[in-house]
């Protein structure tokens, strides 16, 4: 406690950060001077009032800051205490809508059951735009993947990003300009999945103020703009024993794959497209799942394939073989996201789920999809991910049984009211009737 309260001392402001039930940050300032009961009692605050956390009649919460979770962010010569937090229902005991807790226990139940442990490698990928209102919200630039224009303002700004976040401890492995106008691309190093998801909270944060405070926009909103690529959450993934051997390499095996690796994979394919809304969970989400726009839109894996839904990525080093999921976006709650990735990939472990023979070629032109609802492809609506959700088992016993309804009613009324919109494509194509 002694060494929080000193590195508290020199911070102008502290937060503590969590998300709601959609994934969206919340936060709370609080007074360093009364960390140390705070964290003794925490902070009560309305849970009805944030989306999926609670009901009216059961409305109190309580807000712990992870101790081990701070970190002292630099903005402009400004410092912030930065906490990630947790929720309880009564002290002492975790809120059954935390979406942290969920994670928790999927990463104890690895542990626990199977003796595994997992490193997490995301790659974010988002737009800085000139403003947060359409039609002013356009593009800050025309580059494309990989571009390298000094006078890139949009490059000035990743580049703060990442410098903002390794001065307080999160490292990066690369960033760049992706292949949209506008769109970039960080990808940071390795951690386990709950620390890489409490980063995202703090990256995202830090994305948006550094953007803000040069006169733009950074939004990870799936897909912006019709006809080009949406912006997509990509997560490496590795699997360990408690010694830290990698369990996903087996130079005996086919392609170096241990059986291990495949069954994992098995499981991610055989539970994709109930887990959707998790993943994919907006309605616009589902806008992006077009062929040859880099999202994948079938189930099945690869090798080294970036059509595939699951990737496998050369390893020059075997203690470096992981798969890549490329389904999800960065518009859902990375609790959650990490936790059902996981989850997935232990139920093909319990259930030995072959996954089948690796993608061969481009999948998003080697079939023709016609049917209206094709079991092989991922939800192309937010309703079919809903429909596939609501009779899942498997999604129920990951989330819990209160969660799982929180959370089902709050994206089916987000469906409900975009369902019933009018749009403006409507009265282009309409009005004239």
């Amino acid at each position: 406690m002694e060494k929080l309260k000193s590195l508290l001392s020199g911070v102008d402001s502290t937060k503590i950060f969590f998300t709601d039930l959609n994934g969206r940050t919340r936060g709370v300032s609080i007074n360093p001077e009364n960390i140390e009961k705070i964290t003794e009692n925490g902070i009560g605050f309305d849970g009805s009032s944030i989306d999926g956390i609670t009901t009216v009649d059961d409305s109190d919460r309580l807000l712990f800051p992870v101790e081990h979770s701070l970190r002292i962010v630099e903005f402009d010569e400004k410092r912030l205490g930065f906490f990630i937090g947790r929720i309880d229902s009564e002290k002492g005991k975790s809120s059954y809508s935390d979406p942290r807790a969920v994670l928790v226990n999927v990463i104890d139940t690895a542990e626990r059951e199977f003796g595994l442990r997992f490193l997490a490698g995301p790659e974010y990928e988002f737009f800085i735009l000139k403003g947060d209102e359409f039609p002013e919200a356009r593009h800050t630039d025309r580059a494309g993947y990989f571009s390298s224009d000094p006078n890139d303002r949009g490059d000035v700004v990743r580049e703060t990003i990442v410098d903002i976040l390794r001065k307080c401890g999160i490292t990066f492995e690369k960033n760049h300009h992706e292949v949209t106008s506008s769109q970039h691309e960080i990808n940071f190093e390795c951690a386990s999945p709950l620390e890489a998801a409490d980063q995202t909270l703090l990256f995202m944060h830090v994305a948006r103020k550094v953007a803000a405070a040069n006169g733009f926009f950074a939004t990870f909103m799936p897909k912006p703009f019709n006809g080009q690529n949406r912006s997509a959450f990509h997560i490496h993934l590795s699997m360990q024993d408690l010694h830290g051997n990698n369990m996903f390499y087996d130079e005996s095996k086919k392609n170096g794959l241990s059986d291990a690796a495949r069954f994992f994979t098995g499981g991610i394919l055989r539970y994709a497209r109930e887990t959707s809304i998790v993943m994919a969970s907006t309605y616009n989400s589902y806008k992006a799942y077009t062929i040859d726009r880099e999202a994948p839109i079938a189930r099945g894996w690869g090798l080294r394939n970036r059509s595939s839904m699951i990737r496998v990525p050369y390893a020059s080093d075997p203690s470096a073989t992981r798969i890549e999921l490329r389904s999800p976006d960065p518009s859902g709650n990375v609790y959650l996201q990490m936790a059902v990735f996981i989850a997935m990939g232990l139920q093909g472990l319990r259930d030995s789920i072959d996954p089948g023979e690796p993608d061969t070629g481009n999948v998003y032109k080697k079939n023709t999809y016609s049917r209206i609802k094709d079991s092989r492809l991922l939800p192309r609506s937010m309703f079919e991910a809903l429909a596939e959700a609501e009779n899942s088992e498997f999604l129920r016993g990951v989330l819990g049984e209160g969660l799982f309804k929180s959370y089902m009613e709050l994206k089916t009324t987000e469906w409900e009211s975009f369902r019933t919109a009018v749009t403006t494509l409507e009265h282009t194509a309409y009005l004239s009737i």
